[in-house]
């Protein structure tokens, strides 16, 4: 028997009465009971999605879905692009249809998709600073108002505004952002964006993101949760192109943001299976390279450095989602971020992930009912089917359920 204790909050039991179509009991009848998802958000980056539905070459698009179905064997959510310079590189030409088919196929397949980001200052639309700042802050009020509706059932979470803490001070390039975050305030601009996303969408999941992890992002938290800012959950952005943070460090970061009670998402979680960044570089856009290969004993460190976060996070009760950033190698910054290689073949790190989301964590067996057909079921929370032959029905496992439910094959 596997020993849960560490993970007890992830599993959930009920009892079932299970009947036949007549309504009569199922008495003393062995039942495969097989988990189809899980509740936890397990994500990687989806930007291959967007771009199989945006493209038109018949061979790309094949490349294109064959790493779609190889993705789609680990993960139940996915992150689509939002930048707004790419989504709307000229104002009033969104770049909708590739991202709702995207997103449809995701749901259609059971993927919850997010969108990202609704707000940053980088890959920030150029025309906006054609405005002055109060015209740029309703324009970009306006364009959360018009994507988190049109995409409402479809997308239902947003990582709303990027990396305030720095957003004020950025000095790399002028943006329209930054602009108004400087003029008003990043709390009230912060307040404004939430406020804007929630009342499109009632219903939505709203993530406050950023790289930083210090006391300094913990403290505009509490800034923006006291002036009123609906955020539903707390995001942190784990890119560790200069190593693997380790667990004391993953700890700490758990500690700072729990404080706070909300949900937490690891959004953007990179780990290198090649050289290490080195640590001088302040800004990761600054580490320019032409290749940078992935190695036999890298791919072995990041395979046994995501199985250790990973386990970290999902014992820590708050944590409700991990999101791998590349999926391939060579995309940001052409580093070996990836668990798949550049050809599409799976390196050791999706062996591990595929051992732990789809094995260690995964609830497949056999369950057999009393003489009344009452059985009691238990497992990781998620959707479940309840199978008899060639008959079966669909469950949910969630909370801890006294009440028997009826289940018809």
């Amino acid at each position: 028997m596997a020993n849960y204790e560490k993970v007890a909050h992830r599993r959930a039991k009920k009892t079932l009465r299970v009947v036949d179509a007549s309504g009569t009991p199922l008495a003393n009848t062995t039942l495969r009971l097989t988990q189809t998802n899980h509740k936890f958000l397990f994500g990687w980056g989806s930007f291959d999605f967007n771009a199989h539905f945006a493209i038109k070459d018949p061979e790309k698009k094949a490349f294109f879905a064959e790493r779609m179905k190889i993705w789609m064997e680990l993960f139940n959510y996915g992150t689509l692009p939002f930048y707004l310079g790419q989504y709307e590189p000229t104002e009033g030409n969104p770049q909708w249809e590739s991202r709702m088919a995207a997103a449809t196929y995701m749901k259609e397949h059971g993927i919850k998709a997010k969108g990202h980001p609704l707000c940053w200052h980088t890959a920030c639309a150029d025309w906006l600073m054609e405005y002055d700042n109060r015209t740029i802050l309703t324009k970009q009020l306006k364009r959360i108002e018009r994507d988190v509706t049109q995409f409402k059932g479809t997308i239902d979470i947003w990582d709303v505004i990027n990396e305030v803490v720095i957003m004020p001070v950025f000095d790399k390039y002028d943006n329209a952002i930054t602009r108004i975050c400087q003029e008003y305030g990043r709390t009230e601009l912060v307040k404004r964006v939430f406020k804007e996303a929630k009342q499109a969408n009632s219903d939505s999941t709203l993530l406050l993101n950023d790289f930083n992890t210090s006391e300094k992002y913990a403290e505009l938290i509490d800034d923006c949760l006291s002036a009123g800012a609906p955020i539903d959950v707390i995001g942190i952005q784990s890119h560790q192109h200069q190593g693997y943070w380790g667990a004391e460090k993953v700890h700490e970061v758990l500690d700072r943001f729990s404080r706070f009670g909300k949900p937490i998402h690891f959004t953007e979680n990179t780990l290198i299976s090649g050289d290490i960044m080195p640590a001088h570089i302040v800004d990761l856009n600054d580490w320019q390279v032409d290749e940078w290969p992935s190695t036999p004993e890298g791919e072995e460190r990041q395979k046994n450095e995501l199985e250790e976060m990973y386990r970290i996070l999902f014992e820590h009760p708050l944590v409700e989602g991990i999101t791998g950033w590349d999926f391939t190698d060579g995309m940001w910054l052409k580093a070996p971020s990836g668990i798949l290689r550049i050809d599409n073949s799976k390196k050791p790190a999706f062996h591990r992930l595929m051992e732990l989301i789809k094995g260690e964590w995964w609830t497949d067996t056999e369950v057999t009912t009393d003489e009344n057909g009452f059985v009691t079921v238990e497992g990781f929370k998620g959707d479940y089917d309840l199978i008899l032959g060639d008959k079966k029905a669909a469950l949910s496992l969630d909370l801890n359920e006294t009440e028997p439910e009826t289940v018809t094959l």
